[in-house]
C-alpha cells in the first residue's frame, strides 16, 4: 500500500555542479525537493520506488544499486540508486539519476530503493495499472516521482510560448497539491506531449498507486524558471 509520495521535477540544473553560476537560482526548488523527500522518509516505508520518464529502451525497472552519471553534461559526477551495488545493472536514465541525486543529498536510509522509468508515450491506462501494481500487497511503499511540467511557458522556453501551458500547469499543481488522483488520471496525454510536459506519465503512475490510499497532499513549490513548469508536492 502507498503510504507517502514526494513529487519533484528532474531538470539536470537541479544538480548544483551542472548549474555552475546559476546554481543559486534554484536553491528554493532544491530545498522544496529535499523537504518532500523528508516527508516520504518520515512515513517509514518498507521500500521506496523512484518513478520518472524515459524513452525506450531505457524505460522499465531498475534495481537498487543501479548507477547514473552526469558525465554527459561535462561533470565528473556519478550517483547510485540506494546504497548497495548491483553488478551488471544498466545505467539510470536522467530522471532516475536526478532522483538518486536527491536521495543521496538527503542521506536516504529509510528503506531499500528501486527505480521505474516510464515511457513518456505510455497510455494513461498503462500508467495507472503500473501504479496499482507498485502499491499492491502489504508492504508500506513510498514513491519519489520525478517529472517536469510544460516547457512552453515563455518565449525563451524550450518549447516556445504556448497559451495552453499556464492553465495546464495550474491544473497539475492543483491536483498535486490536493492529492487529486482523478484529476491526474485524467490528464490529456496529447496535450501534455504538445506542451512537452514529461511528468505526465509518472504523475499518472502516482495516481494509480494512490487510489484509495486516503493520502493528503501539500504543494511545496510551483514556479516556471526558464519557462518550464516545476512542481514539488508531498503526499502523506
Amino acid at each position: 500500500m502507498l503510504v507517502a509520495a514526494a513529487v519533484c521535477p528532474c531538470p539536470p540544473l537541479l544538480v548544483p555542479e551542472l548549474a555552475a553560476g546559476a546554481a543559486r537560482e534554484l536553491d528554493a526548488l532544491r530545498a522544496a525537493c529535499l523537504d518532500a523527500v523528508a516527508v516520504a522518509a518520515a512515513a517509514r516505508p518498507d521500500r521506496l520506488v523512484v518513478v520518472g520518464p524515459a524513452e525506450p529502451p531505457r524505460d522499465g525497472r531498475y534495481p537498487q544499486g543501479a548507477v547514473g552519471s552526469f558525465r554527459g553534461f561535462g561533470v565528473d559526477l556519478d550517483v547510485r540508486l540506494g546504497r548497495d551495488g548491483t553488478v551488471g545493472a544498466r545505467p539510470l536514465p536522467l530522471s532516475l539519476a536526478v532522483g538518486a541525486w536527491l536521495l543521496e543529498r538527503t542521506g536516504w536510509s529509510a528503506a531499500p530503493v528501486e527505480g521505474l522509468a516510464v515511457a513518456e508515450s505510455s497510455e494513461p491506462e498503462d500508467c495507472l495499472a503500473a501504479g496499482r501494481e507498485l502499491a499492491a500487497g502489504q508492504d508500506r511503499v513510498a514513491l519519489l516521482v520525478t517529472g517536469d511540467g510544460s516547457a512552453c511557458r515563455t518565449l525563451k522556453a524550450p518549447g516556445y510560448l504556448d497559451d495552453r501551458a499556464e492553465p495546464f500547469d495550474a491544473a497539475t499543481a492543483a491536483a498535486l497539491g490536493s492529492a487529486d488522483t482523478a484529476a491526474l488520471a485524467g490528464t490529456d496525454p496529447v496535450l501534455a506531449r504538445e506542451l512537452q510536459a514529461a511528468g505526465r506519465a509518472p504523475w499518472q503512475v502516482l495516481a494509480g498507486a494512490a487510489e484509495g490510499a486516503g493520502l493528503c497532499g501539500g504543494l511545496l513549490y510551483d514556479e516556471a524558471p526558464y519557462g518550464v513548469g516545476y512542481h514539488v508536492a508531498a503526499w502523506s
